[in-house]
């Protein structure tokens, strides 16, 4: 296990035994924390879908101990950084990572709330969909879906550095990039989940918060 943290984006490099450090989590974990404190239920199981380093993980797991928290991720070496900061943690709380392909089968049946943060920008569109299905599945009515990250809004200009991210994106991969808020709501609502509210976030990032229908 590693001492020192590795800067770490998705799909950057091979599996590793330690943690991995993604420098976004240090800016935007408090703010979500802060959301979180009155959308999260009081008790129950928080699936992470996508959880990358591992980081959010711990930092929410400590945050909200009457809740247990999931983290997946399909990518192994994410799962092996999850796995180094869980261990240093040791949060009787925060259980270990599997691995989950939000676009495929989904290994859980239910789950109280479900975060997803900074992955539909770095996915292609079906892991969104996917991430929608499960969710409209293993939610109970009420059940809270929380996506946070970069996305744009019809009739709301988008920041340069948001454009210009997402040219990035899509020159490592063209089924990459920032979605539309109406497409995700659309999308959502085919899945039984009725968007809630949308909250500005710091750094041109959004939280968006959806609602199991009964």
């Amino acid at each position: 296990m590693t001492d020192r943290p590795e800067p770490w984006q998705p799909g950057s490099g091979p599996a590793v035994a330690g943690k991995r450090h993604a420098l976004a989590t240090q800016r935007n974990r408090d703010a979500i924390t802060d959301i979180l404190r009155d959308a999260l239920p009081s008790s129950g199981l928080v699936l992470e879908v996508a959880s990358g380093s591992g980081e959010h993980a711990v930092h929410f797991a400590a945050a909200f101990p009457a809740l247990d928290w999931q983290p997946t991720d399909p990518d192994p070496s994410a799962l092996a950084s999850i796995a180094a900061w869980r261990a240093d943690a040791n949060l009787s709380n925060l259980r270990a990572p599997m691995q989950l392909d939000a676009a495929g089968d989904w290994p859980f049946a239910q789950a109280d709330a479900i975060l997803c943060i900074n992955m539909i920008h770095i996915s292609p569109w079906d892991a969104t969909l996917g991430l929608l299905r499960g969710a409209g599945a293993a939610l109970p009515p009420g059940g809270l879906l929380y996506l946070y990250g970069p996305y744009t809004r019809a009739g709301v200009d988008t920041a340069p550095s948001n454009l210009a991210f997402d040219a990035s994106l899509k020159a490592r991969d063209p089924r990459w990039g920032l979605r539309g808020v109406e497409d995700v709501i659309a999308a959502a609502d085919m899945q039984r989940l009725r968007f809630d509210r949308l909250i500005e976030m710091p750094a041109n990032n959004l939280s968006l918060l959806f609602r199991r229908r009964d």
